[in-house]
């Protein structure tokens, strides 16, 4: 062996494994303790523990991890002082003085005192990556940093360890330097905030768990992490992940999309090692669902059999049913069970039969619980359950959820909608259809094809988005089953228009034939078609649920002429499409060559979430009112027949609208008394228990976006009409709602003065 080494910057570290030490030259070491590494020699250090500086000995390399530190010498002494912030420093310090009273209070059987010691290492631990993680801003870091502090004070004076004293930035006070008064003062303050902490602990929820301050907030995120995925595909394929609920046998997320590359890797190289994941919008709704699911379905893009290993035929991009992967994370959304960002689950893959298995079918019984023999095949990820809306979440866990981080949103709205939250997502899903095999002798695989077209038949460009993390696209192309008469997809894709080029939308469905022959493939012509307009008539959106679509045949290029169908009906029963197919239905002349396709039919869904197009025409009227005043006092008295949880949609627009329409008749009266309704109405769905979590909405709307200078006076002059008219012995049922709504009246009043006054 050769000489023992002074070590250069191998200088501090921290043992990440226990070392009991087996003879007297070995120097024990417990994980977590810090270590000055003075030499080094052939897989050994030689130094102390900082915890005990007179006891040196030697430590194997493997269980040391180093960190950044600078040496102070002093004659032949060195001092190692860690490189880090002091704040995290004194986060380290304190969890290693808490782990051994936690310790002890397992022992001592103090089951509360150790939950409750575990439960704060556990968020000091979570504010320390934040730390580490250099992503704060500077205003971010100070309000951590008071945080922080808090908290250790708080952990100290329950744990009756000695009080830390801070200055007004929350450093450390050095005694040397500071007066004695200025020590009191400073430790009298110290002492009654925490006293404060602690009253407000014990009378709010201290001692709540995790899945107990879950239900008390509003919004949920689940942070998601692909580890490693590990399947023989011998092909591309597209990891589709989504949140599925067992009990209605639906997705109720988007998909997040993965493409994965026949190697074995991402296809984008740069997302090794950084599939990340955040599902938002999760309400307490969500949270009270009897089970809950993280299913990810498995779609290979190449041939059509993968037995058939022709390499002429690896170019048919076809996309073909490969499997699913399921887990039960309802422990985890409902926080009956710690999350941790750094546990691996694996998750094993469910394959289809006979490559002509549904998979929306294979997902139910997998999710069934069904013995498989994945053969090391499936996925490693990992989970946190976070609370808080996508700002909240970013702000508390920049270290998880940053820049890199997919976003996928709810199908549908979350509990709250702040003001200025604006949304246009269209939700479609392919669902069902049913095919003739015609003059094939086998069943077709048939290939689904959907674009956004506008009147003119043109094709817009990337408005389709198969999941979240992918780019968008100009068309979607369905899963292809294998010589099925009834077909079941169940694919969901969003359709991003821009709101002002909605009313001259329509969705345009293309059926084809897909043959196993190359040469046969590229024969085939599209042998049906079907529509759908995204806006009707009377200016309201499609409305959402499922939609039975006509199909039309003929010739294919006349089917993708938009001239030739879209004048025709576009949705209907199939019993109406046969029916006018019976009455020998052929369009005029100019359009001959296309007819309802009988025998076939074809289903979709649809789910609008938008905070500016509406599926309710009494609430269009309002919202439109500048556009035909003759029906405004209508308008405003059929906002009462709307459905509340329309109302709450629209709530800013709505309170817009209101108040824009008292100040456009300012110096008349006559719409007086109906707004003032309309206000009372909208506050009163605001206090029912349904909505009272849009008590923040309304009181943001109130201080940052309201600016009707003049409602004051309207208010006030309908209020006073109201009481006088009490007064006066009339039945006045309108004043029993308005006392309901009364303090808000007053802000709104309160906050119009105040804006007329500047």
């Amino acid at each position: 062996m050769g000489p023992w080494l002074p070590t250069k910057d191998e200088k501090y570290g921290v043992a990440v494994w226990n070392f009991p030490g087996s003879n007297a030259h070995h120097l024990p070491l417990q994980i977590g303790e810090a270590v000055h590494i003075l030499q080094v020699l052939e897989g050994w250090y030689r130094g102390y523990s900082l915890r005990n500086r007179a006891a040196q000995g030697i430590f194997p390399v493997s269980l040391i991890h180093l960190k950044g530190a600078h040496v102070e010498r002093r004659g032949a002494e060195e001092t190692v002082v860690p490189s880090e912030m002091p704040l995290v420093q004194e986060i380290t310090t304190t969890l290693r003085e808490w782990a051994a009273i936690w310790k002890q209070l397992y022992v001592a059987g103090q089951k509360e005192r150790y939950k409750q010691v575990r439960r704060m290492m556990c968020e000091l631990m979570e504010r320390r990556s934040q730390l580490l993680s250099g992503t704060l801003p500077k205003d971010e870091l100070l309000e951590l940093k008071k945080e922080v502090t808090s908290k250790i004070d708080y952990g100290n004076k329950i744990l009756e360890l000695d009080l830390v004293v801070r200055d007004k930035d929350e450093n450390i006070l050095d005694p040397d330097r500071t007066s004695i008064i200025s020590l009191f003062q400073a430790h009298k303050r110290a002492t009654g905030l925490i006293s404060e902490r602690i009253q407000e602990m014990s009378s709010q929820h201290g001692e709540l768990g995790l899945s107990a301050r879950l239900a008390s907030a509003p919004c949920h995120s689940l942070y998601l992490c692909v580890r490693n995925f590990v399947c023989n595909i011998g092909e591309e394929a597209q990891l589709f992940m989504a949140l599925y609920d067992p009990g209605e046998q639906r997705m109720i997320s988007e998909n997040y999309l993965i493409r994965w590359a026949s190697t074995g890797v991402p296809q984008d190289i740069e997302l090794l090692n950084n599939l990340k994941a955040v599902f938002t919008d999760l309400g307490s709704k969500d949270l009270k669902r009897e089970k809950l699911f993280l299913v990810c379905q498995i779609i290979r893009v190449g041939r059509m059999d993968l037995r058939d290993m022709h390499t002429r035929k690896l170019s048919m991009g076809l996309r073909r049913p490969f499997g699913v992967s399921v887990m039960d994370i309802t422990d985890i959304v409902k926080g009956k069970c710690e999350s941790d960002e750094d546990k691996q689950h694996f998750i094993p893959v469910h394959l289809v039969a006979a490559e002509n298995d549904f998979l929306h079918s294979l997902i139910k019984k997998a999710v069934e619980g069904k013995e498989i023999n994945h053969k090391g095949q499936g996925f490693w990820v990992s989970l946190k359950m976070l609370w808080g809306d996508l700002t909240q979440v970013r702000k508390d866990h920049p270290h998880l959820v940053d820049r890199h981080t997919v976003v996928a949103r709810k199908l549908g709205f979350p509990e709250i909608i702040m003001p200025g939250d604006v949304r246009n997502d269209i939700y479609l899903t392919l669902v069902q259809g049913e095919f003739d095999k015609g003059s094939k002798k086998t069943q077709k695989n048939v290939e689904v094809t959907m674009c956004v077209c506008d009147e003119a038949g043109a094709v817009m460009q990337n408005v389709i988005y198969q999941g979240a993390g992918d780019k968008p696209a100009s068309e979607y192309r369905s899963v292809v089953y294998y010589q099925q008469r009834h077909q079941r997809w169940m694919e969901t894709v969003k359709i991003a228009v821009p709101i002002e080029d909605v009313h001259r939308t329509h969705l345009r469905f293309t059926f084809r034939h897909r043959s196993s022959s190359d040469s046969k493939d590229k024969s085939e012509r599209v042998f049906s078609m079907a529509f759908v307009k995204l806006m009707r008539p009377d200016g309201t959106t499609l409305h959402d649920g499922e939609h039975d679509l006509i199909l039309y045949k003929g010739d294919s290029r006349k089917l993708e002429e938009a001239g030739c169908y879209l004048h025709l009906p576009f949705t209907g029963s199939v019993s109406e499409a046969k029916a006018l197919s019976g009455a020998s239905f052929r369009v005029s002349s100019s359009m001959a060559g296309i007819s309802v396709s009988s025998r076939d039919s074809f289903q979709i869904s649809t789910l609008v979430c938008s905070t500016k197009l509406t599926q309710n025409v009494d609430l269009l009227g309002l919202l439109k009112w500048k556009s035909k005043p003759e029906l405004l006092a209508g308008n405003l008295q059929k906002l009462t027949n709307v459905d509340g949880g329309e109302v709450i949609k629209f709530l800013q627009d709505t309170l817009d609208a209101l108040f824009s329409i008292m100040m456009e008749y300012a110096e008349t009266d006559i719409y007086d008394t109906l707004v003032f309704d309309a206000l009372v109405f909208i506050v009163g769905l605001i206090a029912d228990r349904k909505f009272h979590h849009f008590n923040a909405v309304l009181e943001a709307y109130i201080r940052q976006h309201f600016s009707a200078t003049l409602a004051y006076k309207k208010l006030i002059s309908v209020l006073t009409q109201y009481v006088d008219a009490a007064g006066r012995g009339e039945p006045c049922d309108p004043l029993m709602l308005t006392f309901k709504a009364l303090e808000y009246i007053f802000k709104f009043v309160v906050r119009s003065r105040q804006l007329y006054a500047q």
